[in-house]
């Protein structure tokens, strides 16, 4: 990954992230309710203490925070995570955010009993290095038997289908529709891919398109699957988008368990 490439990325994005759902605070809502139910089989009642290391302007953080969650979130973005505090707040909720590299996160060993790695932000490091760092970062993390919840697109079909656009998504928000829709340029290994992000945002009696740009690696189950094992992860599991009721696939695992 470039880290500054991603983070420009996500500064840019911050003000218009909530664009991209028809209703943010309805997706909020039903995400931390599919992650909160994974949470209470794996871990047992709640509230837990937990790191959402890609936190964002908050989608998952905010929501699982309303469930009564103790939650941290990080982010590569400064711009986001800043938001994301500011928009836990406006809901009657406490989201310390900060901004942070996953891959060097700034917490101690065993300082959580979950960590969320949501919205295929995994997907943005780009090399196999990379992946492993933070997977062993989260993993640090975690007390023993703690719980990792990854979530990413389904890469699997994704690259043998190799779509050169995503469906376009349109928002209704206090300043009216806007359009989000991505264009994808694969790359000549067939797994990694630039996207071009466009917004359709209302401007006078027009629209302003506004366009962003980063890259992205098609990260198949089985490549995520050996570097959450390589990272010290047990009892790796998938739940499907049909099964779990989360938008994208979801992989839970289990930190390696520390001596006492």
């Amino acid at each position: 990954m470039s880290g500054s490439s991603a983070r420009d990325f996500y500064d840019s994005l911050a003000a218009d992230y909530h664009r991209i759902f028809p209703d943010w605070d309805a997706s909020m809502n039903r995400q931390a309710a599919v992650l909160d139910g994974l949470l209470g089989r794996q871990l047992g009642p709640g509230p837990h203490r937990l790191l959402d290391c890609a936190c964002g302007i908050g989608t998952q953080a905010i929501g699982l925070a309303r469930a009564g969650h103790g939650v941290v979130g990080s982010d590569l973005s400064p711009a986001a995570a800043t938001r994301a505090a500011i928009e836990a707040a406006a809901r009657g909720v406490v989201l310390p955010a900060m901004a942070a590299d996953m891959r060097q996160l700034p917490f101690r060993d065993g300082e959580f009993d979950g960590v969320v790695c949501a919205d295929n932000s995994l997907a943005h490091l780009l090399t196999a290095h990379d992946v492993g760092a933070a997977l062993h970062e989260m993993q640090r993390v975690l007390r023993s038997d703690g719980l990792l919840l990854l979530t990413l697109r389904d890469y699997d079909e994704l690259r043998r289908t190799r779509p050169t656009a995503a469906p376009p998504q349109v928002s209704h928000a206090a300043d009216g529709r806007s359009i989000t829709f991505q264009l994808w340029h694969w790359h000549d290994d067939g797994e990694r891919y630039d996207q071009e992000y466009f917004q359709l945002v209302p401007e006078g009696e027009g629209w302003e398109v506004r366009v962003r740009r980063t890259t992205s690696w098609a990260l198949t189950r089985t490549q995520v699957t050996d570097a959450v094992a390589a990272a010290g992860f047990a009892d790796i599991t998938w739940h499907a988008p049909q099964a779990g009721g989360f938008y994208q696939p979801v992989l839970t695992a289990r930190a390696s368990r520390r001596n006492a």
